[in-house]
């Protein structure tokens, strides 16, 4: 049953990446392409849970929190680039 819904997961993940590539590459807006970005690297890090899952591997989990750590920094950081102008204040 669990490898069922992992296999399931991964599809539906897989699309949202495929959607979200597509966003940003024709997002309007430079907003929309940050967003997309910023999305891109959450269901990045579901997809090396869902793996992780799928291995019984804990390495991947450790991996997923650090891009998620480092996902945060860089979205955090094109916002201010885009408010300010400048990412050091």
């Amino acid at each position: 049953m669990l490898n069922a819904a992992v296999e399931i997961a991964f599809v539906m993940i897989a699309s949202a990446l495929a959607l979200n590539v597509y966003r940003l590459l024709v997002g309007p807006d430079t907003t929309d392409r940050i967003l997309a970005f910023d999305t891109l690297g959450i269901n990045s890090i579901a997809l090396l849970v869902l793996y992780g899952i799928s291995t019984n591997s804990t390495a991947y989990f450790e991996v997923a929190l650090l891009l998620a750590l480092l996902g945060f920094v860089g979205t955090i950081a094109l916002c201010k680039f885009l408010l300010r102008g400048d990412i050091s204040e």
